[in-house]
């Protein structure tokens, strides 16, 4: 009777503990997004409102709710696992394999070798490692340079996707952010079996080879199972809301089920049996992304529901950082963001100059890579639960060298992007680089046109032939006389840096200007409101698009009845919506099935067009250079997309 009072009060404090934590996430995620307007990570203002919210000061989740909540953490952990390997797409790794190879093997190693060497002998400096024998103080430095390993592919695709960054620089670090923190993972699991060792005292022989061994081959084909269970939960006919929650408990089921069979070996066969929970997520997540037609969906799902993740995660961190520990090792945590960076430069040099970069990337390839965040801070809590008796003071200082390097690692990555050249974010002031578009003919049509394109960020002439034509009062709309239609004339307008021209005269005009324009200008798009049906092959032959006034409106509304949606959608009148052709200039993309690209959800590739004639597209259709998409999705989404295909 006792016993079960005692249970039903402590499940009674969880609830309360939940609750609570509940009310304080809701400040945090508002709250966190202020320090973005200050131009810091958002990662830092969950940190911060954890410390705020934790026991050294407003004591709104104290010491004892933080362990009745570590079931978050699991929770957590295990999706920001998932989150990991969804980024591991091998297709588009293809191009700059060599590079990306190089760069990841000697940032491994040299990151860990380096720093482990480095921490080992400097041991006796840093407090809670001074009296540790020395196989403690080994363990120790292993994990330390492990968690240094670590990047943050999250900031890294925030950052590259604020600046619209591409070219081969920005692809490598991408690549190598993703790629080793994959590769952490696995290499957490084998540091923590051989520290779990070093600090117990068993002696290091072929049994523990041969144990390890074994906890990775079954860590690796758990995570198979556990891909293919993912693939069956996304098979089903579920709402996303339904199959975001059953991701998340088959996270937290790992986790469960990796201590049930820890528990139980060392209990019957009195071996620590430790399968490594993040490393069957990751693995399962992998094979979804790579080997299952269900990647996009699963990315979708994954892109919704991180957010609400790491507001838990990091927040709760937070709560459990020691202030006064801050306090007395902030020379240590100084010396380790240090060491950390000269291990990245040395690394990115050898890396750099062996995969054949160009001298001008090798000097800065250390730059993108100082970022760190989730998977940086999960092994740090997978530590500080594991060996109690100094992991409060060890993730205090670990989480102390990830928010300097979340804080210092953005801005570098940015000053790297722009000194390799592949800035490509929206400058200040108007350059060349804007599209330009030249109407001919001035009257109410081409006005309201010109204004539709301006709110586009076109830059648009309208040519006319009327003298003492006033300012039309829209941004980026000119009108400029131009009395006859010739060469020169053509010229003086910019005709050879615009990518459109639209023709709204008569037929004969609009022919020349259409015929000088083919052969001296070659403009991308020529738009032509024909006036008389006959001439039509003659504007066909030169590639023109036509505009038959007499049977537009017709068409359109038959449209508007059979298909009111889809009509919508293409005309861009739905809220946030738009309809655009894409030229593929990517070499990567060469060869690659529709099937295989990396898209977001909500873009949907409506044609393809092959040297001017539409081709039967299917998921199997494989893309050639100089291939025409048209796409129809959010204006967000496209520019994305616009970076990738262009």
């Amino acid at each position: 009777m006792v016993c079960s009072e005692i249970i039903v009060t402590e499940y009674w404090k969880i609830i309360i503990a939940v609750t609570g934590f509940l009310i304080i996430l809701v400040a945090a995620r508002q709250i966190a997004g202020l320090f973005q307007k200050i131009k810091l990570p958002l990662v830092t203002g969950m940190l911060f409102m954890g410390i705020l919210c934790g026991p050294y000061l407003l004591d709104l989740i104290p010491f004892d709710s933080s362990s009745r909540l570590s079931f978050i953490n699991d929770i957590s952990l295990a999706f920001i696992a998932f989150a990991a390997g969804a980024e591991l797409y091998l297709k588009e790794l293809r191009s700059r394999f060599k590079s990306i190879r190089w760069m990841t093997t000697w940032q491994l190693i040299t990151t860990f070798l380096i720093s482990s060497t480095i921490i080992f002998f400097v041991s006796g400096y840093i407090p809670f490692i001074q009296r540790m024998h020395p196989s403690g103080k080994l363990a120790v430095a292993i994990l330390i340079s492990t968690i240094f390993v670590a990047r943050s592919p999250t900031t890294m695709i925030a950052v590259i996707n604020e600046l619209r960054a591409k070219g081969p620089f920005t692809h490598t670090a991408l690549g190598v952010t993703v790629l080793i923190d994959v590769l952490v993972i696995i290499l957490f699991a084998i540091t923590f079996s051989l520290a779990n060792t070093l600090l117990t005292g068993i002696k290091f022989n072929l049994y523990y080879l041969v144990l390890l061994g074994l906890e990775l081959s079954v860590s690796f084909g758990l995570g198979y199972l556990a891909g293919k269970f993912l693939g069956f939960l996304l098979a089903r006919r579920l709402n996303t809301n339904t199959k975001a929650i059953l991701i998340l408990m088959l996270g937290y089921g790992v986790y469960l089920f990796s201590n049930l069979i820890r528990a139980a070996s060392t209990r019957y066969l009195s071996v620590d049996f430790y399968m490594e929970p993040l490393l069957i997520c990751i693995i399962a997540s992998f094979f979804v992304t790579n080997y299952t037609r269900y990647r996009r969906e699963f990315l979708k799902i994954i892109q919704d529901t991180l957010p609400y993740v790491y507001v838990a995660f990091f927040t709760l961190v937070g709560a459990t950082i020691h202030l006064d520990i801050i306090i007395k090792v902030w020379f240590v945590t100084l010396g380790f963001f240090l060491i950390r960076m000269i291990t990245l430069m040395i690394g990115a040099w050898i890396g750099g100059t062996m995969g054949g970069d160009p001298f001008r990337y090798v000097k800065i390839g250390w730059m993108p890579y100082i970022t760190q965040a989730g998977v940086s801070l999960g092994l740090v809590t997978v530590v500080a639960g594991e060996f109690t008796e100094w992991g409060a003071e060890f993730a205090t200082l670990m989480i102390s060298v990830i928010v300097i390097n979340q804080i210092v690692g953005p801005p570098m990555l940015k000053w790297a992007i722009g000194m390799a050249g592949e800035d490509h974010s929206k400058a200040k002031t108007r350059h060349d680089g804007i599209r330009k578009a030249v109407i001919f003919g001035l009257e109410d049509q081409s006005l309201a046109l010109a204004r539709q394109l301006a709110d586009h960020d076109w830059k648009v002439k309208i040519a006319t032939a009327q003298h003492g034509i006033p300012d039309p009062g829209i941004e980026n709309v000119r009108i400029v006389y131009s009395s006859d239609i010739t060469l020169e004339k053509l010229k003086e307008l910019g005709l050879s840096e615009v990518d459109a021209i639209v023709t709204l005269k008569t037929d004969e005009e609009n022919l020349k200007i259409c015929e000088l324009t083919y052969e001296n200008f070659g403009t991308h798009e020529m738009v032509v409101r024909l006036n008389h049906r006959f001439n039509l092959k003659k504007f066909h032959e030169l590639g023109a698009l036509i505009v038959e006034p007499s049977t537009a409106m017709v068409s359109l509304l038959d449209h508007f009845v059979r298909s009111p949606m889809a009509t919508s959608l293409l005309l861009g009148m739905e809220e946030n919506q738009d309809t655009v052709d894409l030229v593929v200039k990517n070499p990567d993309l060469h060869g690659l099935a529709l099937r295989n690209l990396h898209l977001p959800p909500d873009i949907l590739i409506l044609s393809t067009t092959r040297r001017g004639h539409p081709i039967i597209s299917t998921g199997y259709t494989r893309l050639r250079l100089g291939d025409i998409l048209t796409i129809v999705g959010s204006v967000e989404s496209i520019e994305q997309v616009k970076l990738r295909i262009e």
